[in-house]
């Protein structure tokens, strides 16, 4: 059954989360481009979308896009040389703290996590989206969450 939204209205009602879930899975100088791959999928394959769970197909898509680009990245040469320092505003300090501690979570608590907090998405969204239960979408964020508190320290210490 063919979805009945116009992919511009459904391409809006997504933009935020789709983003904010890209940001937290490969960082902002990557998720635009993850962005666009991702949409530009969804359009190929609009007609197909049963419109059961919409938000979780398209985070589905962009999943898989995050996963590719990890894949990618881990074959890429990486260049030599030290990279000058740049100090950091405090506030974002703590953010970019916080993401990089999330970029090294495994995949599946990292894409737990983001899915959590970046996109708000309830348990039951989180398994529709990573295909799987909805406990293992539970355990995969506690997991992360454990982790990150472990690099991170609770309460902002």
């Amino acid at each position: 059954m063919a979805s009945t939204v116009p992919f511009q209205r459904f391409l809006d009602e997504h933009r935020a989360a789709v983003l904010g879930f890209l940001r937290a899975m490969v960082g902002p100088d990557d998720a635009d481009d993850l962005f666009q791959e991702t949409f530009m999928a969804a359009l190929r394959n609009y007609e197909s979308l049963d419109g059961a769970n919409p938000r979780a197909w398209i985070l589905t898509i962009a999943r898989r896009k995050a996963i590719d680009h990890h894949r990618a990245r881990a074959r890429r040469p990486v260049a030599g040389g030290a990279l000058p320092d740049v100090p950091a505003p405090a506030a974002e300090e703590r953010d970019d703290e916080l993401w990089s501690a999330v970029a090294e979570l495994p995949e599946r608590q990292r894409a737990a996590v983001a899915l959590r907090f970046a996109c708000d998405l309830r348990y039951r969204e989180i398994a529709a989206a990573m295909d799987s239960t909805e406990e293992a979408a539970r355990r995969n964020v506690h997991e992360g969450l454990r982790k990150l508190r472990g690099v991170i320290g609770e309460g902002g210490r």
